[in-house]
């Protein structure tokens, strides 16, 4: 359900300019530690938590486009309104919705100033490390969505208890056992978050595949390379396995090629600078590693059938 700013827009919606098109960063968009703050700042629980609102009504309910470099969040809105803009789509939510937000995902929220709800965050490798046990369960949290929940299903009633629960315990004053409490907390969340999509987490249940665990290693390797460009063979031996095996691994898992896995990253990288930077269209080639800027001009003008400056000026982000 793709909605408009305007379309959220209420009495309890504050009428402003909006960060989410203006303003953009001179270089690339900022990353947090959590929001506003830097990656210098001191580190905090496994599991963080805190109310949507102690953060957001800090910055006139608006957080504006960033990302985490390694923090995985999960948003549980119990009520009111949020415009949720995620890797540059935008989606219009009313409470009970559930959101989450991977690592390197670019994102921002405009929230009604009467907005409940919690917004809990961890380092996405602590987040797989809670969930070794649970196969699937880290493959369904780990994606960006941004989903309504119906409002009397016993699975939600059962999200809301368990995010208030987590919450509660993050608060709480009693510092005895506190990592092992806020840990088993979170994963009551994240069960209860997995019964709240029923459908999803069926699908996913099961044991991963060889190739679908070659896949998840390759696209692990890229998040972490991608600037560098690597070989399919680089990349191939790093997982362990030929070229020729990685490919069959992709296109049994994704329908296409491992190359295409790199070229996709790249691409997402590029319309997130383009998006939410200020950087020129040679900055940005430079960054992502081409070695000029008609080669990567070719590059996205084959994948999306325009310029990158055509691109640009088409999404209204042209000052």
């Amino acid at each position: 359900m793709d909605g408009s700013v305007a379309g959220v827009n209420n009495s309890n919606m504050p009428q402003r300019s909006s960060a989410f098109s203006q303003g953009l960063p001179a270089q690339r968009m900022p990353a947090y530690a959590l929001y506003g703050e830097t990656a210098a700042a001191p580190a905090f629980d496994a599991v963080h938590a805190e109310s949507i609102a102690a953060r957001s009504q800090l910055h006139g309910w608006e957080i504006r486009p960033h990302r985490h470099e390694n923090l995985f969040q999960l948003l549980v809105v119990r009520r009111g309104r949020v415009q949720v803009l995620m890797d540059g789509r935008s989606q219009a939510l009313r409470g009970p919705a559930l959101v989450t937000v991977p690592a390197l995902t670019a994102h921002g929220f405009r929230f009604s100033d009467d907005v409940d709800g919690w917004v809990f965050t961890q380092t996405d490798g602590h987040c797989r490390v809670l969930a070794a046990h649970a196969p699937g369960l880290v493959d369904i949290l780990l994606q960006a969505r941004a989903t309504p929940l119906p409002a009397r299903a016993a699975p939600v009633r059962a999200l809301l208890a368990a995010a208030r629960a987590l919450h509660d315990e993050h608060q709480a004053q009693d510092r005895a056992f506190r990592t092992a409490a806020l840990n088993a907390a979170w994963l009551r969340v994240a069960v209860s978050a997995l019964r709240a999509w029923p459908a999803q987490a069926e699908a996913t249940a099961a044991e991963a595949s060889r190739a679908v665990a070659h896949v998840r290693r390759l696209r692990a390797l890229v998040d972490a390379g991608f600037r560098q460009q690597p070989t399919l063979a680089a990349l191939a031996l790093q997982i362990g396995i030929t070229p020729t095996q990685l490919n069959r691994a992709c296109q049994q898992v994704l329908g296409h090629s491992a190359s295409q896995v790199l070229h996709q990253r790249l691409l997402l990288e590029a319309q997130r600078d383009l998006a939410y930077t200020a950087m020129t269209v040679g900055e940005i080639a430079i960054d992502l590693g081409f070695c000029e800027a008609g080669y990567f001009t070719r590059f996205f003008r084959q994948r999306v059938g325009l310029t990158p400056g055509q691109w640009r000026l088409q999404a209204g982000l042209e000052t």
